[in-house]
């Protein structure tokens, strides 16, 4: 028998959701980091700031409590503008933001700081929050769309962190048990570990699954579609969104193509190796059959097995 909608938003709520008190505590310590930095940033270059955007899963309000398996992180996005998209400036302004976050932490550890591909990450050991700040050169013709660096490829890629925003929340709008299945997708993603799979994919996966089938009436059935889904297309199908309608699709020959709803021209899993793919088919067809068989044995027990031993429906 399938589980109950309100068993499952028990589960989400009690379980995977970042309590109301947490958020309001992450907020506190990503706005002095904000601040800080901004000032930092103000006097220490010529630099302009058009704007701050908190961004990612924490924005999105899809991120999960922590745990061993789920890490705690906020995406932090300064808008830079009247500069030009060259290497150089690119490369200065990761190593200013590093350098200027460890001034700003005097006390931290210097393992706290690491510089990643595309952000400077600083860990509060405390809390536990991880803060990626990801630096973008803003578009002169659209305000809210930046140009993103990679370090390690040297390419730069248009993004834009309110239209993700904006996108998750116009599927909630549309269907209110969107961003339970978004979490509930990414305990079993932080629990089975796909290699290569991304929280953005399963967002963009699970919303490409509204567009098509409407708003969600089972949650447990939506879930195993959403396994299903990948399990069967063997993610041989592009995915593009309504947002991109009207505009002359680009061709990938990526293995995996998911399009940005935000950027017609980037595919969001082109990282994605054909190991990887293989292999996240492969733990996505085993979780579905484990949920299928959970399902109809009526055993809550075997839902374990998918999302870990803290999953209950009930006190």
């Amino acid at each position: 028998m399938s589980l109950k909608n309100s068993e499952l938003q028990y589960y989400d709520s009690n379980v995977l959701r970042l309590s109301s008190e947490k958020r309001k505590e992450y907020h506190t310590q990503v706005d002095n980091l904000i601040t800080e930095l901004s000032k930092h940033i103000t006097s220490n270059s010529d630099l302009k700031i058009a704007k701050v955007v908190k961004a990612g899963s924490f924005a999105k309000y899809t991120i999960l409590k922590k745990t061993i398996d789920d890490p705690i992180d906020v995406d932090i996005v300064f808008y830079i503008s009247n500069k030009n998209i060259e290497e150089s400036t690119l490369d200065n302004l990761n190593d200013l933001i590093y350098t200027l976050l460890i001034k700003i932490y005097p006390n931290k550890a210097v393992e706290d700081f690491e510089i990643q591909k595309k952000a400077t990450t600083v860990t509060f050991i405390k809390s536990g929050l991880s803060v990626d700040v990801v630096p973008v050169i803003q578009d002169v013709q659209d305000p809210n769309h930046g140009w993103q660096y990679d370090l390690i490829t040297k390419q730069t890629n248009l993004t834009c962190a309110p239209c993700h925003i904006q996108f998750i929340r116009d599927r909630k709008n549309s269907d209110k048990h969107y961003r339970t299945l978004v979490r509930m997708a990414k305990r079993w993603k932080n629990f089975a570990c796909p290699p290569g799979l991304k929280s953005f994919h399963i967002e963009l996966i699970l919303a490409f699954l509204q567009d098509r089938y409407g708003p969600t009436e089972s949650i447990e059935q939506r879930f195993r579609e959403f396994l299903g889904y990948i399990a069967q297309s063997e993610l041989n199908e592009r995915i593009d969104f309504p947002e991109n309608s009207g505009k002359t699709q680009k061709k990938f020959s990526d293995p995996v193509v998911i399009v940005d709803p935000s950027n017609y021209e980037n595919n969001v899993a082109s990282r994605i190796t054909l190991e990887e793919k293989k292999l996240i088919v492969s733990k996505a067809l085993q979780a579905w059959e484990i949920a299928n068989y959970a399902s109809v044995e009526d055993d809550n027990d075997i839902w374990k097995e998918i999302f870990g031993n803290k999953f209950k429906i009930k006190d």
